[in-house]
């Protein structure tokens, strides 16, 4: 199976997606926040750095539930364009 390559918007939404990730990880290690999520390690790690940038919906929604973070404001924040103002624990 031939993958279609990602757009630009994708791969910056990735990025943006793992920075948020990463923000809201805060002083958590990876390790607890993956163990937590029930993914790997390397896929957090991939996720936060943006390596996946489209990762599945369920380990997106796992992660956001560890986090504490609403699904729906990382889905406005990802928004092309924004939806709405972000939250402060999302914003850059």
């Amino acid at each position: 199976m031939v993958r279609t390559p990602l757009t630009e918007d994708e791969r910056e939404r990735g990025l943006a997606l793992g920075r948020m990730l990463q923000r809201a990880r805060g002083t958590r290690s990876a390790a607890q926040v993956a163990l937590r999520a029930g993914i790997s390690l390397d896929t957090l790690r991939k996720i936060e750095r943006g390596a996946i940038a489209t990762p599945a919906f369920f380990t997106v929604a796992a992660l956001a539930e560890v986090l504490d973070l609403d699904l729906n404001d990382l889905a406005d924040a990802l928004a092309t364009p924004p939806v709405r103002q972000l939250p402060d624990r999302l914003a850059s």
